[in-house]
């Protein structure tokens, strides 16, 4: 049996935000890719057995840098966020466009 009051979370998120392309969606959209990247650096660091001062020190940042960028309150350049992958992690950086 369906629960009739159940929607889905696409559904929601154009109640609460607009459909795609709208202003309102877009900053949500935008917002919500910050906050992933911050969560996957986080995830990545802490599962490295870094704290934000030792990562920041590995790739030549500060600590609030690595703080900031970690709670979605700090937009990052493509270069210095590499240069955290690279110097500070040990990884690659792919990027995918979805057009």
């Amino acid at each position: 049996m369906k629960n009739k009051n159940l929607t889905s979370f696409a559904t929601h998120l154009d109640e609460q935000y607009g459909k795609r392309g709208t202003e309102k969606r877009e900053q949500y959209e935008a917002g919500f890719e910050a906050f992933k990247l911050g969560a996957m650096l986080q995830e990545l660091r802490k599962g490295q057995g870094l704290t934000q001062e030792q990562l920041a020190e590995k790739c030549g940042t500060t600590k609030n840098y690595i703080s900031r960028i970690e709670n979605d309150a700090s937009d990052i350049r493509l270069s210095t966020l590499m240069r955290i992958i690279r110097e500070g992690l040990g990884g690659k950086l792919r990027l995918c466009v979805d057009a």
